[in-house]
């Protein structure tokens, strides 16, 4: 099950990050967040870009109102999505609740 914040106007969860992937897409749920392959390397912020991008379009939101809160350097990253609820990110996640 993923794990949903709410915190200043937005939802927060965490996200488990693999770079150099042959698609960005979102795998599924992995320990509390979201599993995401990028198609980008790590390098010059590329990476992380790509990965706001990709939930900014999962949410229907502008790029801008998506935030790497924690994590900028590492593969597990905190993201933040303003605007959003927890309980619309739930039904967005929906299908990515995948118990083992």
């Amino acid at each position: 099950m993923i794990e949903l914040r709410e915190k200043r106007g937005g939802v927060v969860f965490v996200v488990k990050a693999q770079p150099r992937s042959s698609k960005s897409r979102i795998c599924g749920a992995y320990n509390g967040g979201l599993k995401v392959s990028l198609k980008a390397a790590p390098v010059d912020d590329a990476a992380n870009e790509e990965c706001c991008e990709l939930f900014a379009k999962v949410f229907g939101v502008p790029p801008s109102r998506v935030h790497i809160v924690s994590g900028r350097s590492s593969r597990t990253k905190t993201l933040m999505i303003e605007g959003v609820n927890a309980e619309a990110a739930s039904h967005i996640f929906e299908p990515f609740f995948i118990s083992s």
